[in-house]
């Protein structure tokens, strides 16, 4: 979500396009369980691999940085928002069509996020990258809407209940951006589906607080983001492939 002091303030127009597209019980897409090596161009189709190698910080920034902030850590294999001003990182390499996997666990109360497509055009990602939530569905107060929820595309589209798993346990995510079709799956679930700069897409935007930012949304590829909300996080086996 965004820091507290840029939080969304959702209006009653905005709610009421909150049902949700596309969830259903199946299995994750394209649920290739290997991580490729090392990192290499976005151009190999269908060939998964790594984004992270569990033991540094290569193929990261900081967002309008040069180098990963000392406030991200390697902690057993992860990568962990775990101290004061880490910041949001970004991936070197940019991404049009993918599929992005990875596991995440929050700390108890604990908020962040993961961005796709972002530039590095606004003075904040969020200005520009659309973003699935990370949460503690159950302690943190954005865990009281769906639209806010762990896997949502934060403010937009809303999530089912119970598809999160809680506070300290690993959750298995991933992102598809195919063009404008994108799709949120969270612990094999599809809980979000959506179409960029579709009548619905757009009317859910001009009733948030994105209808202001003239970025949001509209990159056709961008770096993958991770969030510094505050709290501890940790990501692992974060992967990519790109799609045609």
């Amino acid at each position: 979500m965004l820091p507290a002091g840029s939080r969304r303030a959702m209006t009653a127009a905005g709610v009421a396009l909150t049902v949700l597209g596309g969830g259903c019980m199946t299995n994750s897409p394209s649920s290739d369980s290997g991580a490729a090596g090392a990192t290499t161009t976005a151009t190999t189709t269908g060939e998964w691999r790594s984004l992270f190698d569990g033991r540094t910080t290569a193929g990261w920034r900081g967002y309008r940085k040069t180098s990963v902030p000392d406030g991200w850590q390697i902690v057993d294999g992860a990568l962990v928002r775990a101290g004061d001003g880490a910041g949001d990182i970004i991936t070197e390499e940019k991404f049009r069509n993918f599929e992005l996997a990875l596991e995440w666990k929050v700390a108890p109360g604990g908020n962040s996020g993961i961005f796709y497509r972002a530039t590095e055009e606004g003075e904040y990602i969020w200005q520009s990258a659309p973003e699935m939530q990370v949460l503690d569905d159950e302690r943190h107060a954005d865990g009281r809407s769906e639209l806010t929820s762990a896997g949502s595309n934060f403010g937009l589209h809303a999530v089912a209940r119970g598809i999160s798993r809680p506070a300290d346990a690993w959750n298995e995510a991933r992102v598809l951006a195919r063009g404008n079709h994108v799709e949120h799956w969270l612990n094999g679930v599809k809980v979000v589906e959506y179409e960029l700069g579709s009548q619905d897409w757009e009317a859910r935007v001009r009733a948030s607080k994105f209808g202001t930012m003239p970025l949001y949304g509209r990159a056709a590829e961008g770096h993958i983001g991770l969030q510094d909300h505050g709290d501890r996080v940790e990501f692992r086996n974060i992967r990519i492939r790109a799609l045609p």
